[in-house]
C-alpha cells in the first residue's frame, strides 16, 4: 500500500487492508467503465463515415432519417429556438469548416448564410425547391386572395393599401417541408449528396430513404384524403407559413401578419381577418406554440371563435418529429375545418 511506502511506521490493521482493497476494486471498476466508455465513443465515432451539419429541424430530420448510424448530424442551432433570427456561436462557426457538408436554405437565417461564406463550408441549398415552387405558391395566393370574401367597396382605398402593405410576402414563402412532396424532393437532393460523398456507403444510405419516402408518401395521402371533404376550405393563421400546404390540398390561407412570425398585424388587418372569419362562417384561427398568439387570441375572442395550434415545424420539442407533427396539424385542420 502507498501509505506504507510513505509512513512504514503505521500499522495497518486487517480491516484497513480490506476497505483498501475493495476500495481499489472500485477504483479500477470506475476506471474500467470510463474506458468502456470512451471505447464506446470511439468505436462510435469510428463507425460513423459522415459528419453534417444542419441549419433547422426539418433538414435534420432528413439528414436522420437517411444517414443513420452512418451519419454524425450535428444541429447549428439549439432545439426549440426559433430559427429565422437564430445566432450561431463561435465554436459552432469553427465547428462548420470540419463538417463534410452543411445542410441549409439561404435567405432564410442570415446568420447560417454568413457562416457558410465567411467559412467556405461545403452545402447543400434546399432554395432550388422554392425557386422552382415558390411561384406557383406565391400565384395561388394572389388568385385566392379574397375571392370568397368580397368586401363593401366604399372601403377606403389608403385602409386596403395599407392592410396588403403589412401582409405582403415581400418574398417567397421558405416553408416548403409543410408539403411532404417537397421535403421528399429535397431527400433526394440529400441521398445524392451523402452517396457522393461517401460512395461505399450509398446503398444504405438508398435504403434508409426509400423508407423516409414511404412515410412522406403516407403522411401526403392521410392529408389528402383528411381535407378531401371539409365544410371550409380557408385558414385563418398567426403568419403566413403555410402556402405550400394550402397549395397543396386546395385551401386557402389568410394570415394576421405576413411571413415574418415577429411583425404585429396591422389594425386594418385586424379588421380585415375579422370580418372574413364571420363571412364564412370560420370556427378556428390558428396559433402557433413558437411565437406570440395574442393577435390571434384577440380576434379569435372578438368574434367568438377557437384557437388552435398550427405548427411550421421550424423547430420541435424532444418528444417530437416531423411526422407525429404533421399528424397533429392534420387533426388541428379536419377540427377547425370541419372535415368528415
Amino acid at each position: 500500500m502507498i501509505i506504507n511506502k510513505q509512513y512504514p511506521q503505521v500499522m495497518t490493521s486487517p480491516r484497513i487492508l480490506i476497505t483498501g482493497s475493495l476500495l481499489g476494486a472500485l477504483a479500477l471498476a470506475g476506471c474500467s467503465a470510463a474506458d468502456s466508455e470512451t471505447d464506446s465513443d470511439t468505436s462510435a465515432a469510428a463507425n460513423t463515415s459522415l459528419t453534417v451539419g444542419t441549419a433547422f429541424y426539418p433538414l435534420q430530420y432528413v439528414a436522420e432519417r437517411i444517414g443513420g448510424d452512418l451519419v454524425a448530424v450535428e444541429t447549428l442551432i439549439s432545439a426549440g429556438v426559433e430559427p429565422h433570427d437564430a445566432e450561431l456561436s463561435p465554436k459552432t462557426v469553427r465547428d462548420m469548416q470540419s463538417m463534410d457538408t452543411v445542410l441549409f436554405l439561404s435567405d432564410f437565417q442570415p446568420a447560417v448564410d454568413d457562416a457558410m461564406e465567411t467559412t467556405g463550408a461545403r452545402g447543400l441549398d434546399a432554395h432550388h425547391i422554392i425557386d422552382e415552387h415558390g411561384a406557383e405558391e406565391a400565384e395561388h395566393e394572389e388568385e385566392s386572395d379574397h375571392d370568397d370574401h368580397d368586401h363593401d367597396e366604399e372601403t377606403e382605398t389608403t385602409e386596403e393599401e395599407s392592410s396588403h402593405d403589412d401582409h405582403d410576402h415581400g418574398s417567397l414563402d421558405p416553408h416548403f417541408w409543410l408539403d411532404p412532396t417537397l421535403l421528399a424532393e429535397y431527400a433526394d437532393d440529400v441521398l445524392a449528396e451523402f452517396s457522393e460523398l461517401d460512395p461505399d456507403n450509398a446503398e444504405t444510405y438508398s435504403a434508409n430513404a426509400s423508407q423516409l419516402l414511404t412515410d412522406l408518401d403516407a403522411i401526403d395521402a392521410s392529408y389528402s384524403d383528411g381535407l378531401a371533404t371539409c365544410e371550409r376550405r380557408d385558414i385563418f393563421v398567426g403568419h403566413e407559413a403555410f402556402g405550400y400546404l394550402a397549395l397543396a390540398y386546395d385551401l386557402t390561407q389568410e394570415g394576421l401578419a405576413g411571413l415574418d412570425p415577429e411583425a404585429e398585424p396591422s389594425p386594418a388587418r385586424v379588421r380585415e381577418i375579422r370580418d372574413m372569419v364571420e363571412d364564412t362562417g370560420a370556427t378556428t384561427i390558428y396559433s402557433e406554440s413558437e411565437v406570440s398568439a395574442d393577435a390571434a387570441e384577440a380576434v379569435a375572442e372578438d368574434v367568438g371563435v377557437d384557437v388552435l395550434v398550427l405548427s411550421p415545424i421550424e423547430t420541435v420539442a424532444d418528444d417530437e418529429d416531423y411526422l407525429g407533427v404533421m399528424e397533429s396539424n392534420l387533426e388541428a385542420l379536419r377540427t377547425g375545418l370541419g372535415c368528415s
